[in-house]
């Protein structure tokens, strides 16, 4: 079957008129009449989409009217990710090939109607739409392969009716005159990398410290083999521990226990427990002293009435010394 086929592509290329280029890619055009579909140059050489977009957009456009062409649709249709496919779309979308909108039905369901626009610049020009035949989707429709539909072809215009005027076709714009497309990412945007602990009072003792318990790591846990280079680096964030009162054990603790299977990077991972779990300076013997209290007058009860009433020492209420002549 090879032989024949090579055979065959041999005489098409004989048949190709003119010369044949040294190098780049060669047609043979072969005029198709059934099962295939028009896709305009502005699409399929669009210099702002994807590949994937570019490729997207071509098979929305060979699907018959009533085709599913969602996200998860796709995504069970082609190799690509959901991501991929839903970033695809939204490039078709800011081009002004696909349309998404919300509709309620009568019932009162949302539904999302998509529209699929094959040139989307006649379109804001004016131009004349053709016909559509919307055929009803049903169980069989979804399935059946693209490759059985008959392309709707348009009624003829009769003579008596005034000819449209030819679209112009869209004068080609510099690629330095479009605007830079922004699609919205799905994910969110990472925040800086905090920045590595420093010891205030740096002293040698403290960097050697720093590095004798760096560079021991490997005994607790095989998997956290450092580099001179990543120890020398790394040495004052361990020196700002130190510094802060951490005792040597418990900064051992803090970078080996519960290491990702296998580490990838150790040298980043101590640096993130370095920077993240950071503990606070200890707190001076200013700070521990007890905090002083406003002393509170206590409650006494009255020798004329019982009443409850405060005051430092016991005696009468302010009704009773006003009863009694007492001095307040």
């Amino acid at each position: 079957m090879d032989t024949q086929h090579d055979i065959a592509l041999t005489r098409a290329l004989a048949e190709v008129p003119g010369p044949l280029p040294v190098s780049g890619v060669l047609h043979v055009t072969i005029p198709h009449t059934s099962r295939f579909t028009v896709v305009g140059n502005h699409l399929a050489q669009h210099a702002e989409l994807s590949l994937t977009g570019i490729g997207i957009g071509v098979h929305i456009q060979s699907l018959p009217a009533g085709s599913k062409v969602g996200i998860k649709a796709l995504a069970a249709r082609f190799a690509e990710g959901e991501t991929t496919i839903a970033s695809a779309l939204r490039e078709l979308e800011t081009r002004g090939y696909l349309h998404r909108t919300r509709e309620r039905l009568a019932n009162g369901r949302m539904i999302t109607r998509t529209v699929f626009c094959d040139q989307p610049a006649a379109l804001l020009r004016g131009g004349a739409v053709m016909p559509v035949a919307v055929v009803p989707v049903t169980p069989e429709a979804v399935v059946m392969p693209v490759a059985e539909v008959t392309p709707v072809v348009p009624k003829p215009v009769p003579a008596s009716a005034p000819a449209l005027p030819p679209v112009p076709e869209p004068t080609p714009v510099p690629e330095e005159a479009h605007a830079p497309a922004r699609v919205p990412s799905r994910i969110a945007p990472t925040s800086p990398r905090r920045p590595l602990p420093q010891p205030r009072e740096p002293s040698p003792e403290l960097h050697r410290a720093a590095s004798a318990l760096l560079a021991d790591l490997r005994r607790h846990a095989p998997e956290l083999v450092l580099s001179e280079g990543d120890v020398e680096e790394l040495v004052p964030g361990a020196a700002a521990w130190l510094e802060r009162g951490a005792h040597p054990d418990a900064i051992r603790h803090a970078l080996t226990t519960e290491l990702p299977q296998p580490p990838k990077y150790p040298a980043k991972i101590v640096r993130h427990r370095l920077t993240a779990l950071l503990p606070p300076p200890l707190p001076g013997a200013q700070e521990l002293a007890p905090v002083s209290r406003t002393p509170v007058t206590p409650f006494q009860t009255c020798e004329g009435c019982d009443r409850a009433f405060r005051s430092p020492a016991p005696g009468h209420c302010r009704d009773c010394r006003a009863q009694y002549g007492e001095a307040a």
